[in-house]
């Protein structure tokens, strides 16, 4: 470490020292191929840049299944039953909203004694904003090119503040998403204590800030470690090389269960990450909450459609309808007028129009095709797409639905047998008692994974999609033309599945506080 020190001024990005023996740093790739070939040296590898895996969800998940983890009445789990605020869960993700009132402690007793860690304060966040809920806050300067407002743990993106509130928020009645998802709002354990790890910040999350916060995480005694991020499947590194896989077993050497979620790119085949076998390893599944936006054809014929938006089209009069291909340019072809793409459709024949679209390119997203739409002046978009049909996207002010390509075809015939096809987008409406089944849907990852190819990932399925949270207090992008921020949020992905599970670990780990974690895995894998 002298001699690196002495090579460069200010190379030295982290040490680490309380888990496991390493540092970060800025180097040439010779002088990284000599330091590979000191003795000791596990490893040598180009520092990452890792992603996000972007209420009700807990009645939903009790009244699924009841979780049991001890049979024996009366023993010592089962007078740590009532206390289980003793847990710590640690979050490594985007950092925290420590004003929300999912994060106040009140009715919460003292800080655990064990708990060896710190509030960090900055510019923006003051470090009396920790408190008995919110025990722990760090952040890690992850790069020059960051600005100086991200060496804060105060989270500036919103995942982070909902990950934490869906694990381990406070019970908060009547909260809804601009009355959407209205009911109580709270995490799988109020009780349980929160100590967050910012790591991630708009450029991603780094892959030295990751394992810097899993050391001194160790250090600061955490019960759990939860990671609602990781690589994309198409990065596929050695375990060695994986800053998740390498934090992740010391820290569970160090008695600590870690949970991560599975990453969001099925339904390929082998598309789950983090996928070490000493990780939880968690995939999202839907709850009974559906958000419909309905198509109005005539005839009273209703197609159900999935989106939330907050727009004002009325249902008379009703607007004519077109398919995309019939609206192309003459210099655009048929296959990319059919899915919208911009500059692809011709202004004349789309104006004040409702236009049914393809998404089948994958070249451009939902949003902006629903940019060029209003640009060309649609008034609506009817997209087809049987993957994103599963999740329930927010789609601000602008009439969009997500359709199944069954549908569109029933859509697409009416349009062609019609003379003048018209239709409305009708209000959307919150079934969240109406459906009872679950299913995996799109956030479903394809086993066995691509690095144990004897070892079937991911180990469960929890609720990801639709789950009303906590959010940041100061996303105007967020509100609605004329509303005030919101302070709860939907989101879908394993993020939030991984959080559900992550709060589960904590409870068995409360009740059972001399059970390892591969005892805790095991537990929760095989609970029915």
């Amino acid at each position: 470490m002298r001699t690196l020190k002495e090579w460069k001024q200010n190379a030295l990005v982290h040490t680490y020292r309380h888990g496991f023996s390493g540092f970060a740093a800025h180097l040439t790739e010779e002088e990284a191929k000599s330091i590979a070939q000191k003795p000791g040296v596990v490893s040598v590898f180009e520092d990452p840049v890792l992603q996000l895996h972007t209420t009700r969800s807990w009645d939903f998940l009790r009244y699924q299944t009841d979780l049991e983890t001890d049979s024996n009445p009366g023993s010592v789990s089962d007078s740590k039953s009532q206390g289980q605020d003793d847990s710590i869960i640690g979050i490594l993700d985007t950092g925290i909203w420590p004003e929300s009132e999912s994060f106040s402690d009140k009715n919460i007793g003292s800080v655990p004694t064990r708990w060896k860690g710190t509030c960090m304060g900055s510019d923006d966040l003051d470090s009396s904003k920790c408190n008995r809920k919110l025990i722990g806050a760090r952040y890690y300067k992850v790069s020059d090119a960051v600005s100086a407002k991200y060496h804060s743990a105060r989270d500036r993106n919103g995942h982070g503040t909902h990950v934490a509130s869906t694990a381990a928020g406070n019970s908060l009645p009547d909260v809804s998403y601009y009355s959407l998802a209205s009911g109580t709002a709270k995490g799988g354990s109020p009780s349980s204590r929160i100590a967050m790890y910012r790591v991630c910040t708009f450029i991603g999350c780094q892959g030295s800030a990751i394992l810097a916060a899993f050391d001194y995480a160790i250090a600061d005694v955490v019960d759990v470690l939860s990671l609602s991020l990781g690589s994309s499947a198409l990065f596929r590194p050695e375990f060695s090389t994986d800053p998740i896989a390498i934090g992740a077993y010391h820290a569970v050497a160090n008695n600590i269960t870690v949970v991560s979620s599975t990453g969001n790119d099925s339904p390929s085949s082998q598309t789950v990450v983090n996928v070490a076998p000493w990780i939880l390893t968690v995939v999202a599944t839907t709850i009974d909450r559906d958000f419909e936006s309905d198509v109005s054809l005539g005839g009273n014929k209703k197609i159900k459609g999935e989106g939330i938006n907050f727009a004002n089209l009325k249902k008379t009069p009703s607007y004519p309808l077109i398919y995309g291909s019939s609206a192309r340019s003459n210099s655009s072809k048929v296959n990319d007028a059919r899915n919208c793409k911009p500059d692809s459709l011709d202004k004349n024949k789309i104006k004040e129009r409702i236009v049914l679209c393809d998404n089948d390119d994958g070249e451009y997203s939902m949003k902006e095709k629903l940019a060029e739409l209003k640009r060309l002046g649609g008034v609506g978009l009817v997209l087809n797409d049987d993957e994103t049909r599963v999740v329930a996207s927010r789609y601000g002010d602008f009439p969009l639905t997500v359709v199944s390509s069954k549908d569109a075809l029933e859509i697409l015939s009416y349009i062609n047998s019609t003379k003048e096809p018209s239709g409305d987008n009708s209000s959307y409406c919150n079934r969240g008692r109406k459906q009872t089944s679950t299913c995996s849907g799109l956030l479903l990852i394809q086993s066995p994974s691509y690095g144990t190819k004897n070892l079937l990932k991911p180990n469960i399925a929890a609720p990801g999609v639709n789950i009303l949270a906590a959010w940041i207090g100061n996303d105007t992008e967020e509100a609605p033309k004329g509303k005030d921020p919101p302070l709860f949020n939907l989101l879908s992905g394993t993020s939030l599945a991984c959080s559900h599970v992550s709060e589960i670990a904590a409870t068995v780990k409360a009740q059972n506080p001399l059970w390892s974690p591969s005892a805790i895995r095991s537990a929760i894998m095989t609970t029915g």
